[in-house]
């Protein structure tokens, strides 16, 4: 069970993420830098204890309309050895001492964790209650059995495709849409999905595919 600590974070998370927000292929730039705030998102467990998972949603205002990003984040209490490059940055936690944010689809816990959310073994959690499920959050999928957990991710203009080499790959919704929850939806154009909720800027309550489970090679 993920612990949340009341504590500062410094640089803060929303920080970090400004400065590295546009060096993403799929990021759709705005006027000037990033003006982020946030907007919903969940956690996942590690199994073990040692990383935090977290998909963050933010709104980037500084896009005309305001874009909402989904980010999945890992959090570490160490460098993960051959993830240079889908560093985010590192804080310092008032608890938890220095602490290193990766791009959650390049770390292997994370992605586990997520093919565990679609086989119905692990649970969404609130983004800021521990011990807490977070209700908002739908998984929907066509077939049965284990995934693989041989993933690779790659990003591009439209997202993160995480790929097999057994087949499934999976596709994660950066720039997220609203879009009304249909179960079916899964059954007609993918094997699976996940959806959540976030909040506009006008604090109108939205939901939409956060990720989506394709049986072939694409995504």
């Amino acid at each position: 069970m993920a612990v949340i600590h009341r504590t500062v974070l410094a640089p803060t998370k929303l920080e970090l993420l400004t400065a590295w927000l546009p060096s993403r292929p799929w990021y759709r730039r705005g006027a000037g830098e990033p003006r982020l705030a946030k907007a919903g998102g969940f956690r996942l467990d590690d199994p073990q204890g040692e990383v935090g998972i977290e998909f963050m949603v933010v709104t980037d205002t500084s896009a005309a309309p305001p874009l909402t990003y989904l980010l999945p984040l890992t959090y570490r209490g160490a460098p993960l050895d051959g993830a240079e490059h889908a560093l985010v940055g590192t804080m310092e936690h008032g608890v938890l001492g220095r602490r290193w944010a990766y791009d959650g689809c390049h770390d292997p816990v994370l992605v586990a964790q997520l093919a565990a959310l679609f086989e119905g073994r692990a649970q969404a959690q609130d983004q800021n209650v521990s011990d807490a499920p977070d209700r908002e959050v739908a998984v929907a999928r066509t077939g049965e059995g284990p995934l693989p957990a041989d993933w690779t991710a790659a990003d591009d203009r439209e997202g993160t495709a995480l790929t097999s080499t057994h087949g499934p790959a999976l596709r994660l919704h950066r720039v997220l849409e609203p879009a009304p929850d249909d179960p079916s939806a899964a059954a007609r154009g993918a094997a699976g999905q996940v959806t959540g909720a976030w909040r506009l800027p006008d604090d109108t309550r939205v939901r939409g595919v956060f990720a989506a489970l394709h049986t072939g090679t694409g995504a």
